[in-house]
C-alpha cells in the first residue's frame, strides 16, 4: 500500500456526484442560461460594481435572477498583495537537488534522525541507530507544519521572528532506509509477519509530530536548538486524551482505556492546522490502513451496524506495516493494540474499538512540553486533510475548513459554538476545550450553477435520524461515523479533497483536487467541478485518461459561518504544451505549468498563495515543485465549455466556471525538489523573511535490491547515501521578504 495515497473507495452511497447535478442543469437551455447568468451576477458582487467585463464574460442577461441576500458576499477589503512576484521562475528539473531562484538560499534545517535532546548522538543513517533513541530524533516523511513565535517570556508571540517553535508532522515512513537491510519480514501475503520487534519500535517513533525550537542568528542563519526544553516528540506510543462529545462513550472503550477517555498515539499525520491561542492541530489521515482485521473470521463476531461502519472506513486487512503481527506481544499490548478484532469477552478486553480512537484532529500545546495532547472529537472522524482556520473575528464563531482525502469523499467545515474572545489567546488547551469541544460540523453540497450549501451533520437532522443504511444512536455515533452521516444528508461526492487554504485578503477558500484516475473520472463522470477527461502521455505510460494533472477549486461565503457559497475553479494543472482549449485551460506556460496540486497555503506576510505538488503524471519532465501565485477572487473569470474525448473517440462537452488566467508575473515556479520527492508543508516567520518547506520521501521508489544505489541521495551528494526527508529554510540573500 502506498505510504500516502491509500485511496480505497468506500463511498457506495447513492448521493449525487456533482456531475449528476451538472447534467440536470445542462440538459435544459433555460437552465444553461441561469447557469451562466446566475453566477455572472454573483461574480459581479465579488469583483465589485463597474467590472462590466467580468459580468459580460459570464454571459449575464437583464432578466437573470439576482442573487439572494444569503448569496451576496460582504464587501472586500482593499487588496494588499504585491502587483507581481519578485523572483525569476525556476526551470523544470529532474536533477537530484533542490533548485530555488537566483538570490535565494535553501538550507537543510531538520532532517530524519536529527537528535532533539542533548544526550542523543548524531544520526548514523545506516539503520543501526538504537530504536529507543528515535523517541528523541526527527521522524520520517516531514509533512504539514506551523511556526509559532517564541517570546522572551517563553510564551506564544505572534510577532517573534528570530525564535520560534516549529511543529511538524511525520506522516509515514520509507521502511527500506530505516533498517540495515530494510524491514525484516517472514512469509508472504496473509502469512507475512514482522520478526524483529525493535524494527517496529523504531517505526512507531518515526511517525507522529515534532516540536522543535528554531533560532535565527544576527547573520540571518537558522538552526534548531538540540537541547531546548521545548523539544518533544508526539508519536504512536504517546498517551493522549479523547475530548469532546465522543469521549467517554462506549464506542471508545478499549483495553487501554476501559472508560473510553484516552488512547495511545497518533498516526499518519498529514496536513495540519493551528488555533488563535497558539496551539497546533495535527490531522490523522490514512490511519485505517495500520489496523489488522481479518474479515473472514472477525465479521462473524460483529453486528450489522459495526460491519457498515468498518466497511465505510475500510478497516480490513493485515495492516500496511504489519505492526500487529509481532509475536510474542508485550504486557501492555504494544503490538496487539493494532488488532481491531473481537478477541476478548468485552470491548474492555481487546482493541475492537481501536479504530474509533483514530481519524481525529489532535491539539498539541507546543509551549507546554508536559501537557497531554487532545483528540478533538467534535470536529468529526474521517481521513483528515488539514484543518484550516478562517480569519478570527472577535464576537464571531471560529471556523475551520477540512477535507476528507479520498475519492468520492466530502468537504467539511467546523464552526465553534463559542464566539471568539481575544482574551482566550493565552489559555492554551483550556481554550481548546471551549472552542473545539462544542460546535457545529457541516458537509458541503456543491450545485451545478456555481452555488452551494453547507449541510449540518447532527443527530437532530431528520435525514441522519432516519438513515436506512446505518441507525445512528446519538451525536457521538454521528461524529465517529462522520462519513456515513454525510452520506445521509446527501453531501456532494468530490475527488480526493486535499489541502485547503484561506485567503486573508478576499476570504475565499481554496482546496486542491490532486488528480483522478480513468476508472473514476470517466468521460461520463466529468462535471462542472471536475470537468476534464483527457490523455496525458508520460513516457510509455499511455492511455492515462481521467484527470491526471488535477485542479484547484475555490469558494466564497458571505462570512465563514454562513451556509451558502459560490465557487469556481482557480487553476487547472497541465503541461504547457497541452491543448489550450480543453486541457491547458488556465493558459500555463513553461514558467508555471504543474501537475497534481496538493499542499496549499497563504502567506500572512505577503498574501502570496503557495502551491505544492505531489505528482506522478509529469515526472518524466520534472520533479515535484512549489509555485507562488497572486490570485484574484471567485468569479473573476468566465464560463468555459470543455470538449472531452475518451480512448474510444467518444466526446462530451462540459460547462464550468474558470478563474481568470494568471500571467507569469502572477504565477511562477519557485522551487523544484529532488528525485521521487513530494513537496509539502509550508510555514513562515512572522516577518516573512524565512519560508519553511518540507521535502518528503526522496528516493521512495528505490527497489529493495538497489538499497546500496538509491534513486536519490538527497540531501547528501555522496553516492550511495540513504536519502532523508527534511525541512528546508529558504531565505533571501539580501535579507528581504520571500517572494515579494
Amino acid at each position: 500500500m502506498s505510504h500516502h495515497d491509500d485511496d480505497i473507495v468506500t463511498n457506495v452511497s447513492t448521493n449525487a456526484h456533482i456531475n449528476e447535478l451538472v447534467e440536470q442543469r445542462l440538459a435544459d437551455p433555460a437552465r444553461r442560461r441561469t447557469l451562466k447568468g446566475g453566477l455572472g451576477l454573483a461574480a459581479l458582487s465579488f469583483v465589485g460594481a463597474g467590472s462590466a467585463a467580468s459580468l459580460a464574460s459570464f454571459g449575464g442577461d437583464d432578466d437573470d435572477p439576482a442573487p439572494t441576500a444569503a448569496q451576496t458576499p460582504a464587501p472586500l477589503p482593499a487588496p494588499s498583495r504585491p502587483a507581481s512576484l519578485g523572483f525569476d521562475a525556476v526551470a523544470k528539473s529532474v536533477a537530484d537537488t533542490v533548485a530555488v531562484p537566483a538570490g535565494y538560499t535553501a538550507t537543510v534545517l531538520y532532517a530524519l534522525g536529527d537528535p532533539i535532546a542533548a544526550n542523543v548522538g548524531p544520526y548514523k543513517n545506516d539503520g543501526t541507530d538504537a530504536a529507543t533513541s528515535f523517541a528523541y530524533r526527527a521522524g520520517d516523511h516531514h509533512d504539514g507544519m506551523h511556526y509559532f513565535g517564541l517570546g522572551s517570556d517563553g510564551k506564544y508571540s505572534a510577532s517573534a521572528s528570530d525564535r520560534g517553535l516549529l511543529c511538524l508532522n511525520h506522516e509515514a515512513i520509507t521502511p527500506l532506509f530505516l533498517h540495515p537491510a530494510g524491514p525484516t519480514i517472514s512469509g508472504t501475503g496473509a502469512a507475512a509477519a514482522r520478526t524483529l520487534p525493535d524494527e517496529v519500535l523504531r517505526e512507531y517513533y518515526l511517525h507522529g509530530v515534532s516540536v522543535v525550537q528554531v533560532n535565527r542568528n544576527a547573520q540571518g542563519q537558522w538552526t534548531y536548538a538540540q537541547g531546548s526544553a521545548f523539544n518533544r516528540r508526539v508519536h504512536t506510543l504517546t498517551d493522549l486524551v479523547l475530548s469532546g462529545p465522543a469521549a467517554g462513550t462506549s464506542y471508545m472503550v478499549t483495553k487501554y482505556s476501559p472508560n473510553g477517555t484516552r488512547t495511545r498515539g497518533t498516526v499518519n499525520n498529514c496536513a495540519n492546522g493551528y488555533t488563535p491561542w497558539g496551539t497546533y492541530l495535527t490531522c490523522e489521515e490514512n490511519w485505517f490502513g495500520y489496523f489488522r482485521r481479518i474479515t473472514a473470521t472477525d465479521n462473524a463476531n460483529r453486528n450489522a451496524k459495526e460491519l457498515v461502519s468498518l466497511a465505510r472506513y475500510s478497516v480490513a486487512g493485515n495492516g500496511r506495516e504489519l505492526w500487529a503481527t509481532v509475536t510474542p506481544d508485550t504486557p501492555d499490548n504494544m503490538y496487539g493494540r493494532w488488532i481491531a478484532e473481537v478477541t476478548g469477552a468485552t470491548p474492555a478486553d481487546d482493541y475492537r474499538n481501536g479504530p474509533n480512537t483514530y481519524g481525529w484532529n489532535v491539539e498539541i500545546d507546543p509551549f507546554d512540553p508536559n501537557s497531554t495532547p487532545k483528540k478533538r472529537t467534535a470536529m468529526g472522524r474521517f481521513v483528515h486533510e488539514g484543518a484550516v482556520l478562517a480569519n478570527p473575528v472577535a464576537g464571531k464563531p471560529l471556523v475551520w475548513y477540512q477535507g476528507c482525502d479520498g475519492r468520492n469523499e466530502y468537504v467539511y467545515k467546523y464552526v465553534s459554538d463559542a464566539a471568539w474572545d481575544p482574551a482566550d489567546a493565552t489559555r492554551g488547551l483550556a481554550a481548546g476545550n471551549k472552542y473545539l469541544d462544542s460546535g457545529k460540523l457541516y458537509a458541503a453540497k456543491f450545485n451545478a450553477d456555481g452555488t452551494g450549501t453547507w449541510v449540518l451533520i447532527d443527530i437532530s437532522v431528520d435525514a441522519i435520524k432516519n438513515f436506512a443504511t446505518y441507525a445512528f444512536a446519538d451525536q457521538a455515533d454521528v461524529l465517529i461515523n462522520t462519513r456515513l452521516a454525510a452520506d445521509a444528508v446527501g453531501a456532494t461526492k468530490m475527488d480526493r479533497p486535499e489541502w485547503a487554504a484561506f485567503d486573508p485578503v478576499t476570504g475565499g477558500v481554496y482546496m486542491a483536487m490532486t488528480n483522478n484516475s480513468a476508472s473514476l473520472r470517466t468521460l461520463a463522470a466529468t462535471d462542472a467541478a471536475n470537468p476534464r477527461h483527457y490523455n496525458d502521455i508520460k513516457g510509455d505510460w499511455t492511455n492515462q485518461y481521467g484527470n491526471p494533472n488535477g485542479h484547484i477549486i475555490r469558494w466564497k461565503e458571505v462570512s465563514p459561518e454562513a451556509t451558502s457559497i459560490n465557487w469556481d475553479i482557480f487553476l487547472f494543472g497541465a503541461r504547457s504544451t497541452a491543448d489550450a482549449s480543453n486541457v491547458n485551460i488556465s493558459g500555463l506556460t513553461a514558467d508555471n505549468d504543474f501537475s497534481s496540486p496538493d499542499g496549499l497555503w497563504f502567506s500572512h506576510a505577503t498574501n502570496i498563495c503557495w502551491i505544492q505538488t505531489d505528482d506522478s503524471a509529469y515526472t518524466d519532465v520534472t520533479n515535484c515543485m512549489l509555485l507562488a501565485a497572486l490570485p484574484g477572487q471567485v468569479g473573476d473569470g468566465a464560463v468555459k465549455s470543455i470538449t472531452n474525448t475518451d480512448s474510444a473517440g467518444a466526446t462530451k462537452q462540459v460547462q464550468t466556471f474558470v478563474g481568470a488566467s494568471l500571467p507569469s508575473t502572477k504565477l511562477r515556479r519557485f522551487l523544484v525538489g529532488p528525485v521521487d520527492c513530494e513537496i509539502t508543508g509550508l510555514t513562515e516567520s512572522p516577518d516573512g523573511k524565512a519560508l519553511f518547506v518540507n521535502i518528503q520521501h526522496p528516493g521512495e521508489n528505490t527497489p529493495t535490491a538497489n538499497l546500496a544505489t538509491p534513486s536519490s541521495t538527497w540531501p547528501s551528494t555522496t553516492p550511495g547515501s540513504r536519502p532523508r526527508s527534511a525541512t528546508l529554510v529558504i531565505t533571501k540573500n539580501d535579507g528581504g521578504v520571500i517572494g515579494a
